[in-house]
Protein backbone atom coordinates (compact mmCIF):
# COMPACT_ATOMS: atom_id res chain seq x y z
CA UNK A 1 0.00 0.00 0.00
CA UNK A 2 1.26 3.15 -0.88
CA UNK A 3 2.56 5.86 1.86
CA UNK A 4 1.74 9.48 1.22
CA UNK A 5 3.26 12.12 3.30
CA UNK A 6 2.71 15.51 3.87
CA UNK A 7 5.91 17.63 3.05
CA UNK A 8 5.70 20.81 4.85
CA UNK A 9 7.07 23.86 4.43
CA UNK A 10 9.36 26.58 6.42
CA UNK A 11 10.43 29.34 7.02
CA UNK A 12 13.33 31.61 8.35
CA UNK A 13 12.59 33.99 11.62
CA UNK A 14 16.16 35.40 11.31
CA UNK A 15 19.30 34.31 9.20
CA UNK A 16 22.37 35.30 9.41
CA UNK A 17 24.96 35.36 6.82
CA UNK A 18 28.28 33.91 7.86
CA UNK A 19 31.67 34.04 6.04
CA UNK A 20 32.37 31.64 3.55
CA UNK A 21 33.86 27.63 4.72
CA UNK A 22 36.58 26.01 3.35
CA UNK A 23 34.34 24.04 1.19
CA UNK A 24 33.00 26.81 -0.50
CA UNK A 25 29.79 27.35 1.81
CA UNK A 26 28.72 30.13 3.69
CA UNK A 27 28.40 29.87 7.71
CA UNK A 28 24.68 30.79 8.59
CA UNK A 29 22.45 31.14 11.72
CA UNK A 30 19.05 30.69 11.34
CA UNK A 31 16.01 30.25 13.46
CA UNK A 32 14.09 28.01 11.44
CA UNK A 33 9.83 27.13 11.66
CA UNK A 34 7.91 24.53 10.11
CA UNK A 35 4.60 25.91 8.30
CA UNK A 36 1.35 23.83 7.97
CA UNK A 37 1.51 24.78 4.18
CA UNK A 38 2.61 21.15 2.60
CA UNK A 39 3.21 19.32 -0.73
CA UNK A 40 2.12 16.03 -0.67
CA UNK A 41 4.55 12.77 -1.51
CA UNK A 42 3.45 9.33 -2.09
CA UNK A 43 5.81 6.61 -2.48
CA UNK A 44 5.80 3.07 -3.20
CA UNK A 45 8.70 0.45 -2.40
CA UNK A 46 9.15 -2.83 -2.39
CA UNK A 47 12.16 -4.91 -2.10
CA UNK A 48 13.74 -6.19 -5.32
CA UNK A 49 17.09 -7.59 -7.21
CA UNK A 50 18.14 -4.17 -9.26
CA UNK A 51 17.17 -0.86 -7.98
CA UNK A 52 14.89 1.42 -9.86
CA UNK A 53 13.19 5.23 -8.94
CA UNK A 54 10.80 6.61 -10.77
CA UNK A 55 9.35 9.92 -9.73
CA UNK A 56 6.03 11.65 -11.62
CA UNK A 57 4.63 15.17 -10.66
CA UNK A 58 1.77 17.22 -11.07
CA UNK A 59 4.19 20.09 -11.98
CA UNK A 60 5.97 20.19 -15.10
CA UNK A 61 9.14 22.24 -13.40
CA UNK A 62 9.50 19.11 -11.00
CA UNK A 63 13.00 17.28 -12.24
CA UNK A 64 11.76 13.77 -12.53
CA UNK A 65 15.44 12.42 -12.90
CA UNK A 66 18.75 12.23 -10.23
CA UNK A 67 18.31 16.23 -10.17
CA UNK A 68 14.99 15.73 -8.09
CA UNK A 69 16.81 15.78 -4.12
CA UNK A 70 13.81 12.85 -3.26
CA UNK A 71 15.44 10.96 -6.07
CA UNK A 72 18.87 11.43 -4.42
CA UNK A 73 17.33 10.73 -0.50
CA UNK A 74 16.25 7.52 -1.53
CA UNK A 75 18.84 7.05 -3.40
CA UNK A 76 21.29 7.39 -0.82
CA UNK A 77 19.07 5.53 2.09
CA UNK A 78 18.86 1.98 -0.32
CA UNK A 79 22.87 2.36 -0.39
CA UNK A 80 22.96 3.10 3.12
CA UNK A 81 21.02 0.48 3.82
CA UNK A 82 22.30 -2.13 1.12
CA UNK A 83 19.64 -3.00 -0.27
CA UNK A 84 17.87 -2.98 -3.68
CA UNK A 85 14.20 -1.96 -4.09
CA UNK A 86 12.19 -0.88 -6.70
CA UNK A 87 10.13 2.64 -5.78
CA UNK A 88 7.75 5.13 -7.46
CA UNK A 89 7.16 8.29 -5.98
CA UNK A 90 4.71 11.02 -6.91
CA UNK A 91 4.92 14.42 -5.76
CA UNK A 92 1.70 16.33 -5.62
CA UNK A 93 3.31 20.42 -5.83
CA UNK A 94 0.73 22.97 -3.79
CA UNK A 95 3.89 24.90 -3.00
CA UNK A 96 5.89 27.11 -5.09
CA UNK A 97 9.58 25.80 -6.85
CA UNK A 98 12.84 27.30 -5.69
CA UNK A 99 10.39 29.71 -3.39
CA UNK A 100 12.59 30.51 -0.11
CA UNK A 101 10.03 27.77 1.67
CA UNK A 102 12.04 24.44 1.70
CA UNK A 103 9.56 22.71 -0.74
CA UNK A 104 12.35 20.58 -2.47
CA UNK A 105 14.26 19.67 0.67
CA UNK A 106 11.17 18.79 2.30
CA UNK A 107 9.98 16.51 -0.64
CA UNK A 108 13.19 15.15 0.16
CA UNK A 109 12.88 14.20 3.95
CA UNK A 110 9.34 13.09 3.56
CA UNK A 111 10.16 10.48 0.29
CA UNK A 112 12.79 9.33 2.83
CA UNK A 113 10.04 8.92 5.75
CA UNK A 114 7.87 7.50 3.05
CA UNK A 115 10.45 5.00 1.80
CA UNK A 116 11.09 3.64 5.69
CA UNK A 117 7.23 3.39 6.20
CA UNK A 118 6.91 1.32 2.92
CA UNK A 119 10.15 -1.23 3.96
CA UNK A 120 9.36 -1.67 7.47
CA UNK A 121 6.21 -3.61 5.71
CA UNK A 122 8.51 -5.81 4.38
CA UNK A 123 10.41 -6.29 7.59
CA UNK A 124 13.02 -3.81 7.21
CA UNK A 125 14.62 -1.61 9.78
CA UNK A 126 15.20 1.94 9.05
CA UNK A 127 18.24 3.97 9.14
CA UNK A 128 19.76 4.91 12.57
CA UNK A 129 19.04 8.60 13.45
CA UNK A 130 22.58 9.58 12.82
CA UNK A 131 23.04 8.19 9.31
CA UNK A 132 19.70 9.65 8.64
CA UNK A 133 20.64 13.13 9.39
CA UNK A 134 23.97 12.01 7.40
CA UNK A 135 21.79 11.42 3.78
CA UNK A 136 19.98 14.38 4.68
CA UNK A 137 22.64 17.23 4.53
CA UNK A 138 23.85 15.43 2.17
CA UNK A 139 21.18 16.22 -0.48
CA UNK A 140 20.74 19.84 1.23
CA UNK A 141 21.16 22.40 4.23
CA UNK A 142 17.76 22.87 4.37
CA UNK A 143 16.44 19.03 5.06
CA UNK A 144 17.68 18.10 8.02
CA UNK A 145 15.39 20.47 9.52
CA UNK A 146 12.52 18.59 8.41
CA UNK A 147 13.49 15.29 10.40
CA UNK A 148 12.69 17.24 13.50
CA UNK A 149 10.34 19.54 12.85
CA UNK A 150 8.99 22.86 14.83
CA UNK A 151 11.30 25.37 15.86
CA UNK A 152 14.60 24.29 15.05
CA UNK A 153 18.11 26.06 15.35
CA UNK A 154 20.45 25.82 12.15
CA UNK A 155 23.89 26.67 12.40
CA UNK A 156 26.61 25.67 9.96
CA UNK A 157 25.90 26.14 6.55
CA UNK A 158 22.33 25.25 7.87
CA UNK A 159 22.25 21.68 8.10
CA UNK A 160 23.48 21.37 11.70
CA UNK A 161 20.28 21.40 13.30
CA UNK A 162 19.17 21.36 16.87
CA UNK A 163 15.26 21.71 18.52
CA UNK A 164 14.01 24.77 20.11
CA UNK A 165 11.04 24.71 22.45
CA UNK A 166 8.39 25.41 20.04
CA UNK A 167 6.34 28.52 20.03
CA UNK A 168 2.59 28.62 20.08
CA UNK A 169 0.99 28.31 16.75
CA UNK A 170 0.57 31.39 14.67
CA UNK A 171 -1.34 32.49 12.05
CA UNK A 172 0.82 33.48 8.85
CA UNK A 173 0.01 34.54 5.45
CA UNK A 174 2.38 33.65 2.69
CA UNK A 175 3.05 35.84 -0.15
CA UNK A 176 4.31 33.76 -3.27
CA UNK A 177 5.48 36.28 -6.08
CA UNK A 178 5.90 35.41 -9.29
CA UNK A 179 9.75 36.07 -8.75
CA UNK A 180 12.74 34.03 -9.41
CA UNK A 181 15.55 34.39 -6.89
CA UNK A 182 18.62 32.75 -7.34
CA UNK A 183 20.29 31.31 -4.17
CA UNK A 184 24.16 31.47 -5.63
CA UNK A 185 23.27 34.75 -6.90
CA UNK A 186 22.40 36.09 -3.83
CA UNK A 187 25.55 34.54 -2.09
CA UNK A 188 27.50 36.20 -4.38
CA UNK A 189 26.23 39.85 -4.33
CA UNK A 190 26.27 39.47 -0.51
CA UNK A 191 30.37 39.30 -0.94
CA UNK A 192 30.54 41.46 -3.78
CA UNK A 193 29.28 44.11 -0.81
CA UNK A 194 30.73 42.61 2.20
CA UNK A 195 34.11 42.18 0.95
CA UNK A 196 36.32 44.47 1.45
CA UNK A 197 39.03 45.75 -0.85
CA UNK A 198 42.38 45.09 -0.51
CA UNK A 199 44.43 47.69 0.48
CA UNK A 200 48.66 48.28 0.27
CA UNK A 201 48.47 46.81 3.41
CA UNK A 202 46.66 43.24 3.80
CA UNK A 203 44.21 43.14 7.08
CA UNK A 204 44.91 46.90 7.90
CA UNK A 205 41.86 49.13 7.06
CA UNK A 206 42.61 52.72 5.88
CA UNK A 207 39.28 53.60 7.51
CA UNK A 208 38.48 51.86 10.81
CA UNK A 209 35.07 54.51 10.08
CA UNK A 210 34.58 52.38 6.75
CA UNK A 211 35.53 48.51 7.94
CA UNK A 212 32.42 46.53 7.08
CA UNK A 213 31.56 44.42 10.34
CA UNK A 214 33.02 41.41 10.25
CA UNK A 215 30.91 38.20 8.84
CA UNK A 216 31.30 36.60 11.84
CA UNK A 217 30.29 39.08 13.93
CA UNK A 218 27.19 38.53 12.26
CA UNK A 219 26.27 35.08 12.98
CA UNK A 220 27.12 36.17 17.17
CA UNK A 221 24.80 38.88 16.45
CA UNK A 222 21.83 37.11 15.94
CA UNK A 223 23.11 33.62 17.99
CA UNK A 224 22.59 36.50 21.33
CA UNK A 225 19.13 37.57 19.57
CA UNK A 226 17.64 34.06 20.03
CA UNK A 227 19.82 33.14 23.20
CA UNK A 228 18.20 36.59 24.83
CA UNK A 229 14.56 35.69 23.48
CA UNK A 230 14.61 31.62 23.82
CA UNK A 231 17.08 31.20 27.28
CA UNK A 232 16.71 32.53 30.56
CA UNK A 233 19.62 34.81 31.84
CA UNK A 234 22.27 33.05 32.81
CA UNK A 235 21.02 29.67 32.37
CA UNK A 236 23.80 28.70 30.90
CA UNK A 237 27.45 29.96 30.44
CA UNK A 238 26.91 28.57 26.94
CA UNK A 239 26.05 30.99 23.69
CA UNK A 240 24.46 30.10 20.63
CA UNK A 241 26.96 32.08 18.84
CA UNK A 242 29.48 28.49 20.85
CA UNK A 243 27.26 26.41 19.15
CA UNK A 244 27.56 27.84 15.56
CA UNK A 245 31.36 28.23 15.49
CA UNK A 246 32.10 24.82 17.49
CA UNK A 247 29.42 22.59 17.19
CA UNK A 248 28.86 22.32 21.15
CA UNK A 249 26.32 20.18 22.63
CA UNK A 250 23.19 22.62 22.65
CA UNK A 251 21.37 20.31 25.68
CA UNK A 252 22.16 22.80 28.38
CA UNK A 253 21.48 25.83 26.17
CA UNK A 254 17.84 25.63 25.93
CA UNK A 255 16.88 25.59 29.02
CA UNK A 256 14.15 28.17 30.23
CA UNK A 257 13.00 28.69 26.59
CA UNK A 258 10.11 31.09 26.82
CA UNK A 259 7.07 30.07 24.41
CA UNK A 260 6.78 33.45 23.21
CA UNK A 261 7.11 34.88 19.25
CA UNK A 262 6.60 37.83 20.69
CA UNK A 263 9.75 37.74 23.22
CA UNK A 264 11.98 36.75 20.12
CA UNK A 265 10.22 39.34 17.23
CA UNK A 266 11.30 42.57 19.99
CA UNK A 267 15.03 41.83 19.66
CA UNK A 268 15.03 42.78 16.22
CA UNK A 269 15.29 39.53 14.38
CA UNK A 270 16.77 39.84 10.52
CA UNK A 271 17.16 38.20 7.45
CA UNK A 272 20.29 39.16 5.85
CA UNK A 273 19.34 38.42 2.35
CA UNK A 274 16.63 41.27 2.04
CA UNK A 275 19.83 43.60 2.04
CA UNK A 276 20.85 42.08 -1.45
CA UNK A 277 17.10 40.72 -2.71
CA UNK A 278 15.51 43.63 -1.91
CA UNK A 279 17.48 46.24 -4.65
CA UNK A 280 17.52 43.64 -6.89
CA UNK A 281 13.92 42.95 -7.18
CA UNK A 282 12.04 46.25 -5.61
CA UNK A 283 8.69 44.72 -5.54
CA UNK A 284 9.96 42.34 -2.98
CA UNK A 285 10.56 45.23 -0.53
CA UNK A 286 7.03 46.51 -1.28
CA UNK A 287 5.46 43.30 -0.73
CA UNK A 288 6.91 42.30 2.77
CA UNK A 289 5.68 46.26 3.38
CA UNK A 290 2.39 45.49 2.75
CA UNK A 291 2.23 42.21 4.78
CA UNK A 292 3.70 44.26 7.75
CA UNK A 293 1.59 47.39 7.49
CA UNK A 294 -2.26 47.87 7.41
CA UNK A 295 -4.70 50.55 8.01
CA UNK A 296 -6.33 48.84 10.40
CA UNK A 297 -4.17 48.36 13.69
CA UNK A 298 -5.44 45.27 14.74
CA UNK A 299 -4.41 43.70 11.14
CA UNK A 300 -1.08 45.09 11.38
CA UNK A 301 1.69 41.68 11.41
CA UNK A 302 3.66 40.99 14.71
CA UNK A 303 6.68 39.95 12.03
CA UNK A 304 7.24 40.11 8.54
CA UNK A 305 10.37 39.14 5.92
CA UNK A 306 11.79 37.13 3.54
CA UNK A 307 11.90 33.68 3.74
CA UNK A 308 15.74 31.98 2.72
CA UNK A 309 16.72 34.16 -0.11
CA UNK A 310 13.24 34.20 -1.24
CA UNK A 311 11.13 34.78 -3.17
CA UNK A 312 8.43 34.13 -1.14
CA UNK A 313 7.54 36.42 2.24
CA UNK A 314 5.75 35.94 5.37
CA UNK A 315 3.70 37.79 7.65
CA UNK A 316 2.94 36.52 11.41
CA UNK A 317 -0.32 37.60 12.93
CA UNK A 318 -1.97 37.76 16.12
CA UNK A 319 -5.66 36.51 14.55
CA UNK A 320 -6.76 34.39 11.53
CA UNK A 321 -8.69 37.64 10.20
CA UNK A 322 -5.97 39.29 10.29
CA UNK A 323 -3.38 37.03 8.10
CA UNK A 324 -7.04 36.81 5.69
CA UNK A 325 -7.20 40.56 5.89
CA UNK A 326 -3.34 40.22 4.80
CA UNK A 327 -4.17 37.84 1.80
CA UNK A 328 -6.91 40.03 0.79
CA UNK A 329 -4.20 43.16 0.12
CA UNK A 330 -2.14 40.69 -1.25
CA UNK A 331 -5.03 39.20 -3.84
CA UNK A 332 -5.53 43.19 -4.75
CA UNK A 333 -2.12 43.83 -5.87
CA UNK A 334 -1.51 40.40 -7.93
CA UNK A 335 0.19 38.72 -6.08
CA UNK A 336 -0.27 34.83 -5.15
CA UNK A 337 -0.52 34.21 -1.87
CA UNK A 338 -2.38 31.69 1.11
CA UNK A 339 -3.01 31.63 4.31
CA UNK A 340 -1.66 29.07 6.75
CA UNK A 341 -0.52 28.84 10.30
CA UNK A 342 3.26 27.72 12.28
CA UNK A 343 3.38 23.88 12.66
CA UNK A 344 5.24 23.24 16.11
CA UNK A 345 6.97 19.71 16.49
CA UNK A 346 3.32 17.39 17.58
CA UNK A 347 1.55 18.41 15.07
CA UNK A 348 4.22 17.96 12.49
CA UNK A 349 4.28 14.50 13.25
CA UNK A 350 1.27 13.56 14.07
CA UNK A 351 -0.66 14.90 11.20
CA UNK A 352 2.25 13.71 8.99
CA UNK A 353 0.91 10.87 7.45
CA UNK A 354 -2.39 10.64 5.80
CA UNK A 355 -4.81 7.83 5.08
CA UNK A 356 -4.60 5.75 2.23
CA UNK A 357 -7.88 6.86 0.37
CA UNK A 358 -6.45 10.52 0.60
CA UNK A 359 -3.80 10.08 -1.58
CA UNK A 360 -3.81 12.11 -4.57
CA UNK A 361 -1.01 9.74 -6.52
CA UNK A 362 -2.17 8.26 -9.90
CA UNK A 363 -3.56 5.14 -9.65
Amino acid sequence: MPTTVRSFSKINLGLAIGPTRPDGFHALTTLYQTLAAHDLVTVEARPTEKTTITIASNDARVPTDKRNTAFKSVDLALTALKIAAQVRIYIDKRLPVQGGLGAGSANAAAALIGLERELAAHGISPLRGPEKFRIAAEVGSDVPLFLIGGAVLGVGRGEEVYPLADFPPTHCALALPDVGVSTPQAFRDWDAQHTEPAGPFPGLSLNPALTPRQPSDRLKRLSRVLASALCEPHSSGVFLEDLAENSGSPANVFAGVKNSLLALVRTGIENDFEEVVFPQNPCLGEIKRELAASSVPEHAAVFAALSGSGSALFGLYRTPEAAAAAVGRLSQLGVRSLQTETLPRGPYWRTMFMKPKDSTAPK
